[in-house]
């Protein structure tokens, strides 16, 4: 038997982060039954129209969001919609891989440039690590919209 993954996030606003999420990391929208990736607004008001043809009630639209890997290989990115506030660290956070291969001054440079493309959507940026010569090759602690942290790696 296989087994996939889903990455489950609690949030106060799960469009709003899954929109963060889908352009910091190139993914898409999840369709609805019997949908296709497409544009994130048309794949929206999809979802819209299929939550009105099943009778869910219109004050519930907003409590799920959904992304995919548009090339299949990352996992599913579900959003679901909690009253309560984060109030402690993240036991577990993603790790976006934004200088594959890079080291020293270009790794740190290309990190930089992706820190300032997720500021401008929203991140906060926490800290900068320097390469250490060692195991660390230097990284940039973030949050996401919501206070989520995540890493430039």
């Amino acid at each position: 038997m296989s087994r996939t993954m889903q990455l489950t996030y609690d949030a106060h606003d799960p469009r709003r982060l899954g929109l963060f999420w889908l352009a910091a990391l190139d993914y898409a929208v999840d369709p609805p039954p019997g949908g296709r990736i497409g544009d994130p607004e048309e794949t929206v008001a999809a979802w819209t129209d299929f939550l009105h043809s099943v009778g869910v009630p219109e004050e519930q639209h907003g409590s799920a969001f959904a992304l995919v890997d548009p090339q299949g290989t990352g996992p599913r990115i579900f959003f679901q919609q909690v009253p309560e506030d984060k109030v402690a660290k993240n036991r577990l956070h993603l790790d976006v891989r934004a200088a594959p291969g890079l080291s020293g001054d270009d790794r740190m440079a290309a990190l930089e440039r992706e820190c300032d493309r997720l500021v401008a959507l929203g991140a906060t940026r926490q800290g900068r690590h320097e390469p250490d010569g060692g195991m660390h090759a230097g990284h940039i602690v973030m949050t996401d919209p919501e206070g989520n942290e995540f890493c430039l790696d």
